[in-house]
C-alpha cells in the first residue's frame, strides 16, 4: 500500500534570479545606461538648449571622436589586458596621414610625380588619380598603428611582458617620435584630395555625423565578432581563465596580438578622424586621451579583471562623459569639474557592481 505524502517537496525556489539580476538590472551596463537616462532628463530641465537639434548632433559627433578608440581597448581589457598607449597612437596615426598627404601633393618631394602635377598655369596642383592620395595617406596612418599594435601584442604575448609596462613605455615612446618626425610643428592635411578628406572625417550624411556612422559600423561589427564567431569566443575565454583557454587548445598568444593589433588600428582610425575635425595634427594632439578612453570603457561595464565587456557598454561610458562634459557648458560650470565627476562615476560604477554581485 502505497504511503502519501503530507508535504511534498517542492522546487519552487530553484531557478529563481533575483530581480537585481535580471533584464536591465543584469549587467553594470544596464545601470549606467539608467543613469545615463536619468541625467538626461535633468540636463533637459537644467537647460532648453540640451536637446535641440544642434546640441544633440554636437554630442553624438564629439562623444564619436573616443568611441571608435574605446571599441578596440574593450577588445583588450576584455582579455584581462589594458592599452595606456591609444593617446598617443591617435596623435602618431594622424600626423603621419597628414604628413604623407601634404608630402605626396607637393611637386618635386620624392613619390610625389605618380600622384600628382601641375596644372597649365605651372601653379596649381592637380591630381593624377582623384581620391588615391586620400587612400594611400591613410594607408599610411593605419599601417604605423598596426605595427605598433604588433609589437604590444608580441611583447605581451610573446615576451610575457606586463601589458601595463609594455603600454606605458609605448605611451612615450610613440609620443616621443611624433616630436621627432614633426619637429614639435603639427602637421596639416593639404593638396587636391585635403577636401575629400574633410568630408569623410567631419562631414554629415542627411544631418548625421560621418564619425557617428563609423561608429555605429565598428560597434554592429564588434557585436558580431564578440557574440558570434570563434574569435570572440576566445576573447571572453582568455579574459576568464586564461590557462583554461590555453589547456583547451585556444591560441592564446595569437589572440592576444590580434586584441592590441585591433585596438591599435581603432586608436589611429580614431586619430586621423580627429585630425580632420581639428584641421591639423598637433604634436600634443589626444594628450591623456587614454584616461577619458579607459574610463568610459569602465563605466560602461568593462571588467579590467578579463572576462566582460562589450559595445554597447563602451558606447554608454562614452555617451556619458560626453553629457556631463556637454551639460556643464550648458550649465555654465567650470569644465575642471569634469575629470572630477569622472572619477567619481568610475567609482560608483564599480560600487554598485560589486554590491550587486554580493547581494546574489
Amino acid at each position: 500500500m502505497a504511503m502519501q505524502l503530507e508535504s511534498p517537496v517542492s522546487f519552487s525556489n530553484v531557478g529563481k534570479i533575483k530581480w537585481w539580476r535580471r533584464g536591465i538590472f543584469a549587467s553594470q551596463t544596464g545601470y549606467v545606461l539608467l543613469a545615463l537616462l536619468v541625467l538626461m532628463v535633468v540636463m533637459h530641465f537644467a537647460s532648453p538648449y540640451f536637446f535641440t537639434q544642434g546640441n544633440m548632433q554636437n554630442v553624438a559627433k564629439n562623444f564619436s571622436f573616443i568611441a571608435i578608440a574605446t571599441l578596440g581597448v574593450t577588445f583588450v581589457i576584455i582579455t584581462g589586458g589594458i592599452d595606456l598607449s591609444v593617446g598617443s597612437l591617435m596623435c602618431f596615426s594622424a600626423m603621419i596621414t597628414s604628413m604623407v598627404m601634404s608630402g605626396l601633393s607637393t611637386p618635386g618631394m620624392p613619390g610625389a610625380s605618380l600622384f600628382v602635377h601641375l596644372a597649365a598655369d605651372g601653379k596649381t596642383v592637380v591630381a593624377n588619380l582623384p581620391g588615391l592620395i586620400l587612400v594611400v595617406s591613410i594607408v599610411a596612418g593605419l599601417a604605423v598603428a598596426f605595427l605598433v599594435g604588433l609589437v604590444n601584442g608580441f611583447c605581451i604575448a610573446v615576451l610575457g611582458l606586463s601589458p601595463f609596462v609594455t603600454t606605458l613605455g609605448m605611451l612615450s615612446i610613440v609620443r616621443g617620435l611624433g616630436y621627432v618626425v614633426s619637429n614639435g610643428r603639427g602637421s596639416f592635411p593639404g593638396g587636391p584630395d585635403a577636401d575629400y578628406f574633410y568630408a569623410l572625417t567631419s562631414g554629415d550624411v542627411l544631418g548625421v555625423p560621418a564619425p557617428f556612422i563609423y561608429l555605429v559600423i565598428l560597434a554592429l561589427v564588434m557585436a558580431v565578432a564578440l557574440h558570434h564567431s570563434a574569435f570572440g569566443r576566445h576573447v571572453f575565454a582568455l579574459g576568464g581563465n586564461e590557462k583554461a583557454a590555453e589547456l583547451t587548445g585556444i591560441p592564446v598568444v595569437r589572440v592576444k596580438i590580434e586584441v592590441y593589433v585591433i585596438c591599435a588600428l581603432a586608436a589611429g582610425l580614431q586619430g586621423i578622424i580627429i585630425s580632420g575635425w581639428l584641421g591639423s595634427a598637433p604634436a600634443n594632439m589626444a594628450t591623456s586621451y587614454e584616461l577619458n578612453v579607459i574610463a568610459a570603457a569602465v563605466i560602461g561595464g568593462a571588467n579590467l579583471a578579463g572576462g566582460i565587456g562589450g559595445p554597447l557598454g563602451a558606447i554608454v561610458g562614452c555617451v556619458l562623459l560626453e553629457v556631463i562634459r556637454n551639460g556643464l557648458v550648458l550649465a555654465q560650470v567650470s569644465s575642471y569639474w569634469q575629470q572630477t565627476l569622472v572619477g567619481v562615476i568610475i567609482i560608483l560604477a564599480v560600487l554598485v557592481d560589486r554590491i550587486r554581485s554580493r547581494m546574489t
